[in-house]
C-alpha cells in the first residue's frame, strides 16, 4: 500500500507500506509522527519500504541552502528506529518499533547516474519488550552500536589505530594475509558480514576484481564506507545497513562469505552459520576472524567486560564445531591469539610514534582512552581470558 493510498484508508492492517521521495519534505517532528502512523497501519511483522535522496558527510548538498530536508542515512536510521508505539490493551502490554532489515544505495542510480545519494530502506514492524533494554539503556542493539560503541568519532579513532579504511585487528596487513587464503578470482561474488568502513572490500575489489557486498548493522560504519565509495568510484563494491540475522539472500548467491571481528555480537551463531552455508555456492569458501575466549571460569574483570560489551564468546575449538555442525567441510579453527598479541603491541608502538598527530586530530583524552583500551586488551589475552580465532571452511 502506498503512503498516498494509506492516508485515505481507515484500515490499519497492511502488510506493506511503500513511500517514494516523500520523507525528505518533512521536518524531523513530522517524520516521527508519520513513522508512528506507519506503525499503526502495519500488521505486526509488516514492512515499510521507502526511498529517499540523502547526503553524506562529505557530500556537496547542504541543507542550509535547500528547503528540502536532506538527511544522512544515519539520521534516517535513528529517527525511524527510535519511534515506539504502545498498542497495549486491558489484557496485554504491547509495544512496537521498526527494525532495519535493509538500507542500501539504489544501484540503478550508482551505475547510470554516478549518484551514491539515492538510498532505499526496508524496515519491519517488530515487537519491543520495553522491560528489556540493551547495553547502556538503549532500546535496540543498533542504537547501542551507533550511540556508544561505534560513534562516528569512535570509529575514526579506531581507524587511526588500525590504518586507513580499517576497524579490525591488523588493518591491511592481516587483511592481505587472510584474503590470500581465499584464492579470489575476477567475477566472484563476496559477502562481507560486518564490513566496517570498507577497507577490506575496496582491497578485494581493486586487487582481484571481485564483486563485494559489505553489510553492517552500524549505520555510522556504513555511512563512512559510502563516503569512501564515492571517492573510490568502484562499482564492484556495494554497502548496506542490514542485520545479518534477518537478511535474506537466494541460495548459492556468493562464492565467498568473509567476516572480520563481528560475529562476537551475534547470539545464535548456529542459525547465522546455517544461513552462510545456504548463501554460498557449492565449492564456496568461508573465512572469519573473531574474538573468542578461554575456558571458564573467567576472571571477574573479563566477565564485566563481556557483559558491558554484550559479546557472546566461545573458545576457538567450539567455534569450529559450530561450523562443522551446519555442514561445512575442511574446517580449520586456529587460535591466533599470539598473532593478536603481537599486532596489539605493534599498534601500541605506532600510537606512541604518532601521539602528537593523534592528539592534534582528536584530543589527549581520546589518545589516553585508545591506549588504555589496547593495553587492557593485551592484558586480557596474556591472562588467557580473551582469545582470537581464525576460521576457514568450504562448502562441498
Amino acid at each position: 500500500m502506498s503512503v498516498s493510498c494509506a492516508l485515505m484508508s481507515s484500515c490499519f492492517s497492511f502488510d506493506l507500506v511503500f513511500s517514494n521521495w516523500l520523507l525528505m519534505y518533512l521536518s524531523d517532528q513530522e517524520l516521527q509522527l508519520l513513522a508512528e502512523k506507519f506503525l499503526r497501519w502495519l500488521r505486526p511483522g509488516g514492512f515499510l519500504f521507502f526511498r529517499e535522496s540523502c547526503f553524506h558527510q562529505s557530500g556537496d548538498c547542504k541543507r542550509d541552502f535547500n528547503p528540502t530536508h536532506y538527511r544522512s542515512p544515519a539520521e534516517y536510521n535513528h529517527l525511524m528506529t527510535s519511534v515506539l508505539l504502545d498498542q497495549s490493551d486491558a489484557t496485554e502490554k504491547r509495544h512496537y518499533g521498526f527494525e532495519i532489515v535493509l538500507n542500501k544505495t539504489v544501484q540503478t542510480y550508482v551505475k547510470m547516474k554516478k549518484n551514491q545519494n539515492q538510498l532505499c530502506w526496508l524496515l519491519q514492524k517488530a515487537r519491543r519488550d520495553v522491560s528489556e533494554q540493551h547495553q547502556a539503556g538503549f532500546s535496540t542493539f543498533q542504537q547501542f552500536l551507533d550511540n556508544q560503541q561505534y560513534t562516528r568519532r569512535g570509529i575514526l579513532r579506531y581507524e587511526k589505530m588500525f590504518g586507513c579504511g580499517f576497524v579490525s585487528t591488523g588493518g591491511l596487513q592481516t587483511t592481505k594475509e587472510f584474503v590470500d587464503m581465499l584464492n579470489l578470482s575476477a567475477g566472484q561474488k563476496v559477502l562481507d558480514v560486518g564490513c566496517g568502513i570498507g577497507g577490506g572490500d575496496f582491497y578485494m575489489a581493486k586487487t582481484f576484481g571481485v564483486e563485494v557486498l559489505g553489510m553492517d548493522l552500524s549505520s555510522n560504519m556504513v555511512e563512512i564506507a559510502m563516503e569512501r565509495a564515492v571517492k573510490e568510484k568502484l562499482p564492484l563494491v556495494q554497502f548496506e545497513v542490514s542485520d545479518a540475522t534477518k537478511r535474506r539472500f537466494p541460495d548459492a548467491a556468493f562464492d565467498v562469505v568473509y567476516s572480520r571481528d563481528t560475529i562476537l555480537h551475534i547470539r545464535d551463531k548456529l542459525h547465522l552459520f546455517t544461513n552462510f552455508y545456504s548463501w554460498m555456492k557449492p565449492g564456496g569458501k568461508l573465512l572469519i576472524s573473531d574474538y573468542c575466549c578461554g575456558e571458564k571460569p573467567w576472571s571477574p574483570a573479563f566477565q564485566d567486560y563481556v557483559k558491558q560489551r554484550g559479546y557472546i564468546l566461545y573458545t576457538p575449538q567450539r567455534y569450529g564445531q559450530f561450523l562443522r555442525e551446519v555442514g561445512f567441510s575442511n574446517v580449520r579453527a586456529e587460535d591466533r591469539t599470539e598473532q593478536f598479541i603481537q599486532v596489539i603491541k605493534s599498534e601500541l608502538q605506532r600510537a606512541e610514534e604518532m601521539k602528537d598527530e593523534f592528539i592534534q586530530e582528536f584530543s589527549k583524552e581520546d589518545f589516553d582512552a585508545i591506549v588504555s583500551g589496547w593495553t587492557e586488551k593485551l592484558q586480557r589475552c596474556e591472562t588467557g581470558d580473551q582469545r582470537w580465532g581464525l576460521f576457514y571452511a568450504t562448502k562441498q
